[in-house]
């Protein structure tokens, strides 16, 4: 008797474990993909910009949670940290990496040949050994830029039409990115040779040394101060705010999120809207094509935005030309 109950138990065990299998097979079959996120700025700083990728992927068709999922990695304005974050995406398996700089792009490149790799606002990839062309990338990485020739020297004419006969003007760049600031840096140099201005130098690394750099451009007498565009000033973008206006220091910077935090005026790429074509590519390689065929874009988007708030704390008139051109005021 005890045989047969066994015996019953045994076929109902097999009849359950079958009756799942079908069940295990669909889990399989409809498995999530996985979108990790690389950045080299933290998440409060990224949220404004970073929000636009969600955004574009529902555009796409796609929901959070429903059709993929995001494992996210902030390095908090620390580039050295890079590395490691990548390496974790790549051991948790994700499907595509989208990579918030070259820098991250680089470290992701580093820790996977393999996985599709998405820069967003990237610089130079050719140069920087990132894929082989634009048109035709050739490796796992494709994506936009962020940059474009000139927009470095377009924030010094900027600095030109806010202040009519300025002799001198300040330029903050971040010491720990050497080859973005180089290119920036040749920009600015060419730029102010022709707008016949000197320019006055200074390279920090942390936070701490935003308020000493600032004191030196006063000391110097510069009439504006021109920020470089670089991930650790967005991180730190209130801190920079709040020095320039506490040095009664006009201050052109090169996203619209140091305006939206109290900066004076940005000129350049809309970063979310570059979040938002990152979908695009994450859409095109989640349905079968290569990053290697994807040609890279430049952004299409750019912005002039002036905060009227702070030109009023720092007793500055904005010219009636320069807010006619301005694609937003913040007040």
């Amino acid at each position: 008797m005890a045989i047969g109950i066994e015996r019953r138990q045994f076929i109902f065990a097999i009849g359950g474990a079958t009756a799942l299998w079908p069940l295990a097979a669909r889990a399989q079959q409809t498995k999530v993909p996985m979108i990790g996120i690389l950045s080299p700025a933290s998440e409060v700083a990224s949220k404004r910009f970073f929000d636009g990728f969600p955004s574009g992927m529902q555009q796409m068709g796609y929901l959070e949670g429903r059709d993929y999922v995001l494992e996210s990695r902030y390095a908090d304005g620390d580039l050295a940290r890079l590395p490691l974050l990548a390496e974790e995406l790549v051991r948790l398996k994700a499907d595509v990496i989208v990579a918030g700089t070259s820098s991250a792009a680089l470290a992701a490149k580093a820790a996977t040949t393999s996985i599709p790799i998405v820069g967003v606002n990237l610089f130079d990839p050719v140069g920087a050994n990132l894929v082989k062309s634009e048109a035709r990338p050739g490796t796992n990485v494709t994506g936009t830029l962020q940059y474009l020739p000139g927009l470095a020297g377009k924030q010094l004419e900027l600095a030109r039409d806010l202040v009519p006969g300025l002799t001198k003007i300040g330029i903050l760049g971040n010491a720990a990115n050497p080859t973005f600031n180089a290119l920036q840096r040749g920009e600015v140099e060419a730029t102010a040779a022709k707008m016949a201005v000197s320019l006055m130098m200074q390279e920090v690394r942390t936070a701490d040394e935003i308020g000493p750099a600032f004191q030196k451009f006063v000391q110097e007498s510069v009439n504006v101060v021109s920020v470089l565009r670089d991930a650790l000033f967005i991180v730190i973008r209130r801190q920079i705010a709040a020095f320039a206006l506490a040095s009664h220091m006009p201050t052109i910077y090169g996203f619209r999120e140091h305006v939206e935090s109290g900066g004076l005026l940005s000129y350049g790429v809309d970063l979310r809207s570059s979040y938002m074509r990152a979908a695009f590519y994450v859409d095109k390689i989640l349905k079968g094509e290569k990053p290697s065929d994807l040609p890279i874009e430049f952004p299409t988007k750019l912005e002039l935005v002036i905060n009227l708030t702070t030109a009023k704390a720092l007793g500055l008139m904005i010219p009636p030309t320069l807010l006619s051109r301005a694609d937003e005021v913040i007040e």
